[in-house]
């Protein structure tokens, strides 16, 4: 069986080093790109929030680059481990599992933090959002997918993946049971006892 994880704010919080990156790339930049608010609504990708924040479309593609630079030595080292997060991978590799992390941010700083933080991860595809992660979870056959936000609960379902919710990022119990979450846990501290259900073998008739 596999399972897929989003990264930012379900197995790691990188949000001190997030708003410190953003608004070291806007002074840099001259842009007033507010590090605040990006860490405290991870979740779309990096040009999505550029736009949002009034950088102009010409720009974008350097202001990104920019941040994957400034990255590594900004937020790697200051982002920690979410409650339950080596064990929720560890149950499903208990389990004889595989995990995937599928996640918008750019794969080369994703592979950064699991490395960092020692998780013990099968694959990790980066650069997808919302029901675009599926076409990963589909690839890999993932038949639960574990995230944060709405747009990882619509990624589960537009896969056929069992969408299970982390109230950890910026988006709340109520909302991620209304776009269509199976299941929400405080934490994933929660997930292995879930897991340990959901993975079990259906009785024999």
């Amino acid at each position: 069986m596999t399972v897929g994880f989003d990264l930012d704010m379900t197995l790691i919080d990188p949000r001190p080093g997030m708003a410190s990156v953003m608004n070291a790339l806007g002074e840099e930049a001259g842009l007033p790109l507010d590090g605040e608010h990006f860490a405290s609504n991870l979740g779309p990708p990096l040009d999505m929030v550029l736009r949002d924040f009034g950088a102009p479309e010409g720009r974008i593609p350097e202001l990104v680059a920019r941040f994957r630079e400034l990255y590594p030595e900004i937020v790697v080292p200051g982002t920690v481990a979410l409650p339950g997060a080596h064990e929720a991978l560890e149950a499903v590799r208990r389990a004889g599992g595989r995990t995937v992390v599928v996640t918008g941010k750019y794969r080369p700083n994703a592979v950064r933090h699991i490395k960092a933080l020692g998780f013990e991860v099968d694959v990790v595809v980066g650069e997808l959002w919302a029901a675009g992660k599926a076409v990963a979870l589909r690839e890999h056959g993932a038949r639960a997918y574990a995230g944060d936000h709405l747009g990882d609960v619509r990624g589960a379902l537009a896969a056929g993946a069992v969408p299970v919710a982390v109230a950890t990022g910026p988006c709340t119990r109520e909302e991620l049971v209304a776009a269509g979450a199976e299941v929400v846990f405080d934490s994933l501290a929660e997930f292995p006892d879930w897991f340990s259900a959901f993975g079990a073998p259906e009785p024999a008739r």
